[in-house]
């Protein structure tokens, strides 16, 4: 179905508002959905996904060491990654006036495609970033580069579920790496083997048809995303009939 932008950031909004969580900020999670959406790369699913973990996750700050000047490790204790990457990423960038490269190791942690949104922001900040992690449902490699100047990121996705063909440093299904740098990175060969590209033009035209004729969700993960929504609501009770309203604020 064809959604408009402020449809979905509402719906997402109310969603994560519905868990009342203090970690994790609903205006800053809405626009990471809906931004990943609009590219075409599944935001609500990805959201949907994450439900349940932000649901039933520990809600705390997560554990963050620097333990040389150029690496930051992001141990987030199997926490949605949706609720604490922009906080570390503004940290990762204030780092940067230190040194020109900044490897942030994220370890137990979930829904990494989320990340995208945050990851996009860099460029304007005149960093480049490069993003590696192992999908946990599959085992698939994907391999996220944007470069300086740049608005939408190249995108590199295993075939092989078993073999990683960028680097046997990033075999932990449950952790990410991300490099930032004052030098844009290289990136790899179009046909580089085993892997699909999905490069920054497709992202970039699937973006802007999305703007002129509405976005594209899938029917049965847009009602999913409304009945969690639903949970803003306030049921028929005597609170509710004392004029609380149909919105908890």
């Amino acid at each position: 179905m064809i959604v408009s932008h402020n449809e979905l950031v509402t719906a997402v909004n109310k969603a994560f508002l519905g868990l009342r969580r203090c970690c994790g900020e609903a205006d800053v999670i809405a626009n990471m959905v809906a931004d990943l959406q609009l590219v075409g790369l599944n935001g609500v699913a990805h959201f949907n996904k994450a439900v349940p973990y932000l649901a039933n996750e520990k809600d705390s700050p997560v554990t963050l060491v620097k333990p040389t000047q150029d690496k930051i490790e992001v141990d987030m204790g199997g926490a949605s990654l949706a609720c604490h990457l922009p906080s570390v990423i503004d940290y990762a960038v204030e780092q940067m006036v230190k040194v020109k490269i900044l490897t942030i190791h994220v370890s137990n942690c979930h829904n990494r495609w989320l990340a995208y949104s945050e990851l996009v922001k860099l460029s304007a900040k005149g960093l480049a970033c490069k993003a590696q992690w192992s999908n946990g449902s599959d085992r698939r490699k994907t391999l996220y580069v944007l470069n300086k100047g740049c608005v939408f990121p190249e995108l590199y996705q295993s075939d092989e579920r078993s073999e990683d063909h960028v680097s046997e440093a990033y075999v932990n299904v449950h952790d990410m790496t991300i490099e930032l740098s004052v030098s844009n990175f290289a990136l790899p060969s179009p046909s580089i083997q085993g892997y699909q590209q999905i490069d920054s033009a497709s992202l970039r035209n699937t973006y802007l048809n999305a703007w002129r004729e509405g976005i594209q969700v899938d029917d049965a993960e847009w009602k999913k995303l409304k009945q969690a929504a639903t949970v803003f609501l306030v049921e028929n009770s005597e609170v509710s009939a004392k004029g609380a309203g149909e919105l908890v604020v």
